[in-house]
């Protein structure tokens, strides 16, 4: 199987009720472990490579690992999708280079301006059998390059998508409802503590996302920001010297619930990062004199392997969806 578009993915998720994970990938062991997870897991499933990874790790060997994969796992759908591009040029870039489907986000921008920007991207891409997501509502947090500082974000208007989905053609709409990008998603001024003294961060915005879908029926509705930053490996990471205070995510039930209405596609990041991370740690702490990369790689790639499955089986739902 070729690489696809999320076009038929996101049709069958949202009339199944199930999301579509999106994975960011950097490296070999990243990509490798997502898809080992999603084959044996019969999902369909997202790659997403951002402005940093492809200055990071460059754009064709990056391509070429996720050919590598989709030649590995023939029977699962695969997608490869520019997360958020900040310009057409380098959509384009990425359209010529093979990617199925580009996020072009211009939610920094005035709303005509964010819509002449997505209607240029849009046009480009469906003319080269492409796809495109946008977006509506700024998240707060940190995610490579995309930086909006605690109070400055805002929730998507649902009085403006439908004007938005029809002038610009896009494909999918990623909107704001209370994600938030990177690990650190809310301060503990922001959050209560339960019964057990474990902060909580506030509930998604579920009256938004239902008022998108009331404007929407049927359209594809995406979460950025979604990681539920597990405290197991927030623990593991500082256990052996890592200093990650106060990390906190999204709830997975939340999320679960997102997912079983007209949210398709839910990206996940920092979670996986996060577990390959506290096993490296914990590998080199307990194996000081080791050096070879594939030595401390190998169960960090299990980590991310795990780590998938989990939110394959747990939050998203897409297991058996292939």
């Amino acid at each position: 199987m070729a690489l696809v578009t999320t076009t038929e993915m996101f049709k069958k998720a949202y009339d199944g009720g199930y999301a579509i994970g999106a994975f960011n990938v950097n490296n070999m062991e990243i990509v490798q472990g997502i898809t080992e997870a999603a084959g044996e897991l019969k999902s369909p499933v997202i790659l997403q490579v951002s402005k940093g990874a492809r200055a990071y790790a460059n754009h064709t060997y990056l391509v070429k690992m996720v050919e590598a994969a989709v030649a590995e796992n023939p029977d699962i759908p695969i997608a490869l999708h520019l997360d958020h591009g900040d310009s057409f040029e380098i959509c384009k870039s990425c359209i010529d280079g093979g990617f199925t489907s580009v996020m072009i986000d211009a939610s920094s921008k005035s709303f005509e301006d964010n819509i002449a920007l997505t209607k240029q991207v849009v046009e480009y891409a469906h003319a080269h059998g492409a796809v495109v997501e946008a977006e509506l509502g700024t998240l707060a947090g940190v995610e490579d390059e995309v930086v909006v500082e605690a109070g400055q974000e805002s929730y998507t208007r649902p009085e403006e998508v439908e004007e938005f989905v029809d002038r610009t053609g896009c494909d999918s709409l990623a909107i704001a409802i209370g994600t938030s990008h990177g690990a650190y998603k809310f301060t503990a001024d922001q959050c209560t503590r339960n019964e057990n003294g474990i902060l909580v961060p506030p509930p998604l915005r579920f009256d938004v996302l239902q008022g998108c879908i009331d404007k929407l029926p049927g359209f594809p509705i995406v979460l950025h920001g979604s990681s539920s930053v597990p405290q197991d490996f927030v623990k593991m990471v500082n256990e052996f010297g890592g200093e990650m205070p106060d990390a906190i995510g999204i709830p997975e039930e939340q999320l679960r619930e997102a997912a079983k209405l007209a949210v398709c596609k839910i990206n996940i990041d920092s979670d996986i990062r996060l577990a390959m991370t506290g096993y490296i740690r914990k590998y080199l702490a307990e194996n000081p004199s080791h050096f070879d990369p594939r030595q401390y790689l190998k169960p960090a790639r299990q980590a991310v392997k795990d780590m998938v499955s989990h939110k394959i089986l747990n939050v998203l739902g897409s297991n058996g969806k292939a």
